[in-house]
């Protein structure tokens, strides 16, 4: 079974030689620590970690994750510096008071961000969302033709990413602001919305005029520990019909199945009756800390494809608490099916080079 017919069975609840061996993602500072650790040069050549080849392939259409799809993006630069810290702009417009040379491994203080008004939205921001600028599109057929050539050779999947509608608003109001507008300013939203939908349908119409998709994927994060970030209602109203037209027209445009795949973090359970309604097929990456747990949730949610789930702290603890944690995940839900272990998100550098190597040997041996 190559990765991409094992990646297909996995989504279809078939059965596989292994569950798919891959990883969330691992953050640069965990590897600058395994290198002093023994982690050798050429660990990815060996395979060290003992990953699956991809078995999916991303069109890469910027259509944004966490972020707008802005073209042209904001001017990343300093606006301010105040010793040990200093305040900059992003790509997305927003200020940032962030420790001065470090950008990643900390949450930073978000001082403003672009979207406050009506007036905001018209004359600066939604002009950097022209879903007709064909700069967007410049590199699309041979991003598309590669997809397809991967999919015919490897039998690999195609996906295509975006930013979900709350990370989008939340990026242009902020989380605190944006719950203020949603009641004070819904013209507004429906605006910024409206226009997200545009730039997703044509991107998507552009992309599907070169290749089918396998996978339609959403940068959400829309949970946090206590479950929703907004009310249900809120969701029905202000995201949930541009959902059902973008991944309508997308799924309308081609015969092939198109899978929807939801990215949130926190405790995600709520949001679940949520995005079924417009079809989710996949969710992830379970944030073992805010509760989830993927065995009770598999159970309750047996037609769900569910990837993470691997609770990162245990990585940084010992190797009876990482076996541990293993033997109750992995056993139920390989029989499950529908299953991607990986980290509940990125592994931190609080993780061992030992600990990971054990946890990546561990997972091997229980997942035939």
């Amino acid at each position: 079974m190559n990765a991409g017919e094992r990646m297909r069975a996995t989504y279809e609840f078939k059965p596989v030689d292994h569950l798919v061996r891959r990883e969330f993602y691992i953050w640069p500072e965990a590897i600058e620590r395994w290198k002093a650790e023994g982690l050798p040069r050429d660990y990815e050549e060996q395979n060290l970690f003992n990953y699956d080849p991809p078995g999916m392939v991303d069109v890469g259409l910027s259509l944004g994750w966490c972020e707008p799809p802005f073209e042209p993006g904001y001017e990343d630069k300093t606006i301010k510096d105040e010793g040990d810290t200093e305040i900059i702009q992003d790509v997305a417009g927003r200020w940032l008071r962030v420790f001065k040379g470090r950008r990643h491994g900390f949450m930073p203080d978000y001082i403003r961000h672009p979207v406050s008004c009506m007036r905001d939205w018209e004359e600066e921001v939604a002009p950097r969302l022209d879903p007709a600028d064909p700069v967007r599109y410049t590199t699309i057929a041979g991003a598309c033709a590669y997809a397809e050539e991967c999919r015919r050779n490897e039998n690999v999947m195609v996906r295509q990413g975006m930013v979900g509608g709350y990370m989008y608003l939340r990026a242009l109001m902020g989380p605190e602001d944006l719950l203020v507008a949603f009641c004070e300013q819904p013209d507004l939203i429906h605006a910024m919305m409206r226009r997200w939908a545009d730039v997703m349908n044509k991107g998507l119409e552009q992309v599907q005029r070169h290749v089918e998709l396998d996978e339609l994927a959403i940068g959400e994060d829309i949970c946090y520990v206590k479950g929703l970030l907004i009310s249900p209602d809120m969701v029905r109203s202000f995201l949930l019909p541009y959902y059902q037209e973008v991944i309508g027209n997308a799924r309308r445009r081609q015969a092939r199945k198109i899978y929807f795949n939801v990215d949130t973090d926190g405790w995600a359970e709520p949001a679940i009756p949520l995005y079924l309604e417009v079809g989710m097929d996949i969710m992830d990456p379970w944030e073992v800390a805010s509760g989830c747990d993927v065995v009770r949730i598999g159970r309750e949610w047996p037609d769900l494809v569910m990837t993470g789930g691997i609770d990162k702290r245990i990585l940084a603890q010992d190797k009876d608490a990482i076996n541990n944690h293993l033997e109750y995940i992995i056993p139920a839900m390989r029989d499950r099916g529908g299953y991607i272990p990986t980290c509940d998100h990125g592994v931190p550098n609080d993780v061992s080079y030992e600990n990971y190597l054990y946890y990546r040997r561990r997972l091997c041996e229980l997942d035939h």
